[in-house]
């Protein structure tokens, strides 16, 4: 997606100190989407997000949720969500970096295949 510098696969919203997969805890399974926003904005990177996402409940460590850094994302990410009791909006925490075999983890499965993941 044009403007997106990195996206890290990790772990947040979590209370114990640095999770693994092997030890995730508390946490969830999150990916941090670095972006520039002279070239793309929040909005953006939520419509191609909710082309991509499942919305449904399931454990803390696969649950659908969205992290904010301050009042204006989090004002934006509840009015593209609406009322959906699938999805948890909530303050950023700390983001923990996950392993490097989950990094790039659809590239690595797919290398064979034409699929390219939009992010």
């Amino acid at each position: 997606m044009n403007g997106v510098k990195r996206c890290l696969v990790g772990y947040t919203g979590g209370t114990e100190e640095k999770p693994t997969y092997m030890n995730i805890a508390d946490y969830t399974e999150a990916l941090l989407i670095e972006y520039e926003p002279s070239v793309t904005d929040l909005t953006s990177i939520l419509k191609e997000w909710k082309s991509q996402a499942s919305p449904y409940p399931t454990s803390c460590q696969y649950r659908t949720a969205l992290w904010y850094r301050n009042e204006e994302q989090k004002e934006q990410i509840t009015n593209f969500v609406g009322n959906s009791k699938y999805i948890d909006i909530e303050p950023a925490t700390q983001f923990f970096m996950g392993e490097e075999y989950h990094q790039n983890f659809l590239n690595k499965q797919t290398q064979s295949r034409a699929f390219k993941p939009v992010f």
